[in-house]
């Protein structure tokens, strides 16, 4: 059963899949019976990330201590529980990278806004802002603080936040507790009125408690809340409140059996029917374990607010500031940049005369890549590009680069993932023409460092003169080829970010999706259809030999995992190759919208043998006799097939190297 911190015990007594496996399967049963051992003993200590304990006197006085094998980090070998327990205070403090991204793109706001002398201040924003609400409920929340998960998503969709409160209830809600219990179908039930509010409960409700539950629909949700209703019903101070609170989260029966004990005492001092104040404290006990501490929701919610925010009012800035902070881990750059291309945001290339370290917005409104995010390429080396270009003005070619930058700096491996990663796309388009120049480039760089460093009178009257010679003297032809091209760039960026290699087959691959939808497979729940090419491939055996693959297709705008078993891994194993394109058939599993468990799965040429009615061929300029002649001979010595082959002719003033251009239908 998918229910977190079920033992095994329990989860035979629901007579589940494992244990049917456990009766049936000799292996799981030795498996199961060793686990039966090890299930509730510690596995190994654990740490709190941002956990200190603070003592009057020295902390050995009160708790002993343990360290790594340096003598470094000396951590308390006392549980939580325990610190409390002998007295010391115990405080927990929480780093969050995104205040770090909400400070940096609100100054990239404000160093542009500087001009019109209007700088925003992101805690004086409105919180009912209905733009917001609107990206909000359209799911379109990656990159905001805590909502950008495929479950959140999915409970924002069903939940439809339109109000602040909303959202702390959300970040409160989203926890295995309250979606397991039922509580979150009776908040969204309540909240659109499929469901009567009652306070807390139909059967058993005080008219005292609505001001305490109206803002979470008479769901007992927070912490607070059960504070608040043991004040109001049976007298308690707040300083008793939060024992009743930590009883109740803890679960302590002892402690519980006190409490009971005195919120029914001080129920009937107030008058309150005995009878409702045993089922309310039964209520309050059942949803405490789920409750959640509402100051922390606020807190967390307002983060989420402010980043949303920004996402809809300043969504250049926002992300650009969020790929800073992830600009080391290229799988969360590759989500955000697919992010930009779903919001119409138009990101520039990297590139030398313009890219800094880190990524930034210009004044149209453009991310500009940052070379930082440029594989294998290090700080200190881009710092030194950037220092010499802002000393001296832009370069203009490969050999002005190469002899303006410090060698012991920039090294070939770098050129090579500058020109690869489109960095000097700006000066020259041709990257398979500067990969090649390469050599040359450092050869003249090495030769003008001497020269200059022995402050020798050139033979040509200038370096600048001598470099001219020498670069006319390098001259070469160079082969173009836009898939070598897309392929170094997916090397070195970790994605294709100036075109794709499914671009030039878009409209057929369209056109073989439409053919898969209509055809006698119908797509039933859960079931879809994806196309991409394949980035990764990861093949695992399995102790009985089966193989199984795990792809990763990339379709520019998103990616999606693809697993396939062993009946359908033996059927196209064949296929599975990288940067082969692939379109696939498969079952959506679970909630995670970009996993597929793979039923069918083709690639180009099966495509076309199996949807392909006819090829046109279409001549984009006139062809004379010689050509049609080839053209035909090399038709005749193909096996004969299925397709129709026609030909077309256009009249169009065609601007490109391609003469023929083919047509699939």
């Amino acid at each position: 059963p998918l229910d977190p911190g079920i033992t095994l015990n329990e989860a035979f007594s629901k007579k589940s899949e494992l244990y049917n496996l456990y009766k049936n399967d000799e292996d799981v049963k030795k498996l199961i019976d060793i686990s039966k051992k090890l299930e509730g003993v510690n596995r190994n200590v654990g740490k709190h990330a941002g956990g200190v304990v603070i003592s009057p006197t020295k902390i050995t006085d009160f708790c002993p201590l343990y360290c790594d094998e340096n003598g470094n980090n000396p951590v308390t070998q006392f549980d939580k529980n325990d610190i409390e327990y002998v007295g010391l205070l115990k405080f927990d403090f929480l780093g969050l990278r995104t205040l770090t991204t909400i400070s940096c793109t609100v100054d990239m706001i404000n160093s542009k806004l500087l001009l019109n002398k209007k700088e925003i201040n992101i805690n004086s924003i409105s919180l009912d802002d209905q733009k917001c609400f609107d990206l909000l409920k359209a799911c379109k929340t990656t990159a905001i603080f805590q909502l950008e998960s495929h479950g959140m998503k999915d409970l924002i969709k069903r939940l439809k936040p339109d109000c602040f409160e909303d959202i702390i209830a959300l970040l409160a809600l989203f926890r295995p507790g309250p979606l397991q219990s039922g509580m979150v179908d009776n908040f969204i039930n309540r909240k659109h009125g499929y469901e009567k509010i009652a306070y807390p409960d139909h059967k058993w409700q005080h008219i005292l408690l609505k001001p305490v539950l109206e803002s979470t629909y008479g769901i007992i949700l927070y912490q607070e809340q059960v504070m608040k209703i043991a004040q109001i019903l049976a007298g308690y101070t707040l300083g008793k409140a939060d024992i009743l609170r930590r009883a109740m989260s803890s679960k302590n029966l002892k402690d519980m059996a006190k409490q009971r004990k005195v919120f029914l005492e001080g129920s009937q001092k107030n008058g309150i029917n005995m009878k409702l104040a045993i089922k309310i404290f039964d209520l309050l006990e059942k949803f405490a374990g789920y409750g959640f501490n509402k100051s922390h929701s606020v807190a967390y919610a307002l983060v989420s607010y402010q980043t949303l925010w920004l996402k809809t009012y300043y969504p250049a800035e926002f992300i650009a500031s969020t790929m800073n902070s992830d600009i080391d881990n290229i799988e969360k750059i590759i989500v955000l940049v697919h992010e930009t291309f779903n919001m119409k945001l138009k990101i520039i290339s990297p590139n030398i005369n313009l890219s800094k370290y880190e990524f930034y917005v210009d004044n149209f409104n453009n991310i500009i890549y940052g070379l930082g995010a440029i594989k294998g390429i290090g700080e200190n080396s881009i710092k030194s590009i950037i220092e010499e270009r802002d000393k001296n003005g832009y370069f203009y070619d490969l050999f002005d680069f190469c002899t303006r930058c410090d060698p012991n700096k920039i090294n070939r491996r770098i050129l090579e993932k500058l020109i690869m990663s489109g960095s000097f796309d700006s000066i020259n388009e041709d990257r398979n023409y500067l990969l090649n120049l390469i050599e040359n480039a450092i050869k003249i760089s090495k030769e003008h460092m001497r020269i200059k460093n022995n402050r020798q009178a050139s033979l040509f009257g200038s370096f600048k003169d001598e470099l001219n010679i020498i670069k006319k003297n390098h001259l070469f032809e160079s082969s173009y080829c836009k898939q070598d091209q897309l392929q170094n760039e997916y090397q070195v960026l970790g994605f294709y970010l100036t075109g794709h290699p499914i671009s030039q087959y878009k409209k057929e691959l369209k056109y073989y999706i439409n053919n898969l939808k209509n055809s006698e497979l119908k797509l039933i729940n859960k079931e879809k259809i994806t196309l991409g090419v394949v980035v990764s491939i990861k093949v695992k055996t399995t102790k009985n030999n089966n193989k199984i693959a795990i792809l990763i297709l990339d379709n520019y705008t998103r990616r999606s995992e693809i697993v396939i078993f062993k009946k359908v891994f033996n059927l196209f194993e064949h296929l599975i190759q990288l940067n082969e394109i692939l379109i696939v058939k498969g079952i959506i599993e679970s909630n995670k919208n970009s996993k597929i468990i793979a039923c069918d799965i083709m690639n180009l040429t099966l495509a076309r043998e199996k949807y392909v009615k006819k090829l046109i061929i279409i001549f984009t300029k006139n062809k004379d006799k010689f050509f049609l002649e080839k053209l035909y001979q090399l038709l005749e010595k193909q096996d004969k097939g299925n397709i129709l082959i026609d030909f077309d002719t256009i009249k169009c003033s065609f601007i490109g190297s391609d003469n023929v251009k083919l047509k699939f239908c």
